[in-house]
């Protein structure tokens, strides 16, 4: 079996307010010279049979049609060892 990860995120453009109580949160807690902080969700899927061109495809439609809104958010899918 193969895994395949599939990040998302928000669009760069799109207000990350979780991402903005942690990077609040940080120095309070003593972790100093954070800038940024964007949140976001990782699916891990286990694959069976090969993760071949089509199963790839399949994967990024599932990515685009369900895993992520894509009106928000970007999302990338890559294959792990």
């Amino acid at each position: 079996m193969a895994r395949v990860v599939v990040d998302v995120m928000l669009k760069p453009e799109i207000l990350d307010p979780q991402g903005q109580a942690v990077q609040r949160a940080l120095p309070r807690l003593g972790f100093d010279g954070i800038a940024d902080v964007r949140q976001g969700k990782r699916f891990e899927l286990e694959v069976q049979g090969p993760v071949d061109e089509a199963a790839l495809a399949r994967i990024h439609e599932m990515a685009e049609t369900f895993l992520a809104n894509t009106v928000i958010e970007d999302f990338v899918v890559k294959v792990e060892s």
